[in-house]
């Protein structure tokens, strides 16, 4: 992107960035919010648990890794930070879903979304081993233990726009997610 999307002010210059955001609209759905960063100096502002990604060069594994280390409760709501239609009806929903699971990963028409996850603590140690061979995708996690999907009908019910698992990887999606915002003013 050339830039750090966590520091994007989607919603105009005074609002929000996107990771406040993101903290904005998981907080009341937690008992605990820990937000896991390489630079979490730079966040002291940020109203959430602040963590260092222990395993920094092992990208988004590393990252899960340190939340789910860091986690007080047996399961933990783990969503992307670059995420700005998050739908707290579906997370709500997801968190509702009856238990006992390894992972609760929502499947939608282009696949599964493990950034937008309800993961139990205790696979720190599936984690660990698989950093530890080198592996750095979480679609190969997800693989690997026993995951349960929420299935696409519920996606659907909650999130009717399809926007919840938008996310920010180009310059392009930036424009498009400002698009979609205005369009929703209206």
């Amino acid at each position: 992107m050339g830039a750090d999307k966590r520091r994007l002010r989607l919603w105009g210059e005074n609002a929000p960035t996107l990771l406040e955001h993101t903290c904005a609209t998981i907080a009341p759905l937690c008992a605990e919010l820990i937000v896991v960063l390489n630079d979490p100096e730079a966040w002291s502002g940020l109203s959430a648990r602040l963590v260092y990604d222990v395993l920094p060069e092992a990208g988004v594994l590393g990252g899960l890794y340190s939340g789910l280390l860091a986690a007080q409760h047996n399961y933990c709501l783990v969503v992307g930070a670059d995420m700005p239609f998050l739908n707290a009806m579906l997370l709500q929903a997801m968190l509702d879903y009856p238990k006992p699971y390894q992972a609760l990963v929502p499947r939608h028409a282009q696949g599964i979304e493990p950034l937008h996850a309800i993961y139990r603590r205790d696979l720190c140690h599936v984690l660990g081993a698989l950093v530890a061979s080198g592996e750095r995708q979480l679609s190969i996690f997800v693989e690997q233990i026993s995951a349960t999907f929420l299935p696409p009908e519920v996606v659907a019910q909650h999130d009717p726009l399809g926007r919840a698992f938008f996310n920010l990887n180009t310059p392009e999606d930036v424009l498009r997610a400002r698009a979609l915002l205005r369009d929703q003013s209206v």
